[in-house]
């Protein structure tokens, strides 16, 4: 399957909170998106991996997702060597995006920039066709995304660009509620960790509001560039 938009996470719940409006939005245009998870998030205080899976499930199927999958890399401890590359070479070459979407670059997570490094080396890696893959026995062509954006995490970043998600941010945070083990809950008698207080999970919301009012609309996300982005001409811009 061909995909147009490849978003990948460090954790299950990352691209749903770093770019989980952006999906829903393309999603609605008619755009096939996938999101693919390094780990599942083993090593996270609340919950457990099993359950993470399921909130994935779920998560995926209130986006829309085309494809959703997990590399199963060890959380807290993969690192951007040979063997992962090939693994998220493999993906990227299985589903052929267009663009690829990824943690972002600095963050509090350790996991959060080794995954961006390692999904920017991969997507470059990918493309060379020296390098030999096979997926269902068959050998894989090479492909290289046409650009690799960073969404933005914990450490509010400055973006390189926004983008307008008016209108999708009911259906982003439907998607982050599917991870109840993760986020507020005032019910629940799991420890206490910095992402499941109320605060945390209204900073979603008015982060989103904030950097809409900056470009002139009700909600917005931003991402962080690897390289110059071009334009057709000046009216794109607007």
């Amino acid at each position: 399957m061909k995909l147009d938009l490849l978003v990948f996470g460090a954790h299950p719940d990352d691209a749903e909170l770093g770019a989980g409006a952006t999906i829903a939005k393309e999603v609605a245009t008619g755009k096939k998106v996938g999101i693919v998870d390094l780990t599942r998030g083993e090593l996270g205080t609340r919950g457990s991996a099993e359950i993470r899976d399921e909130e994935a499930n779920k998560a995926a199927q209130i986006l829309g997702l085309a494809v959703r999958e997990n590399l199963k890399f060890a959380d807290g401890f993969f690192v951007n060597d040979k063997t992962h590359q090939l693994k998220v070479i493999e993906v990227i070459r299985k589903y052929r995006p267009e663009i690829v979407l990824c943690n972002a670059v600095e963050d509090r997570h350790i996991d959060h920039a080794k995954g961006a490094e390692l999904v920017s080396d991969a997507c470059f890696l990918s493309g060379l066709v020296k390098i030999e893959t096979t997926f269902d026995k068959q050998q894989q062509r090479a492909w290289r995304p046409k650009a690799v954006y960073h969404y933005i995490q914990w450490k509010n970043l400055e973006p390189d660009f926004a983008v307008d998600v008016s209108g999708f941010m009911d259906k982003k945070m439907e998607a982050i509620k599917a991870y109840s083990s993760q986020f507020y809950d005032e019910k629940s008698d799991e420890p206490e960790t910095p992402i499941s207080s109320k605060n945390f999970f209204d900073s979603v919301d008015y982060r989103a509001r904030d950097l809409g009012r900056l470009i002139g609309t009700k909600h917005a996300e931003g991402f962080t560039i690897e390289r110059k982005i071009g334009v057709r001409g000046v009216f794109d811009l607007i």
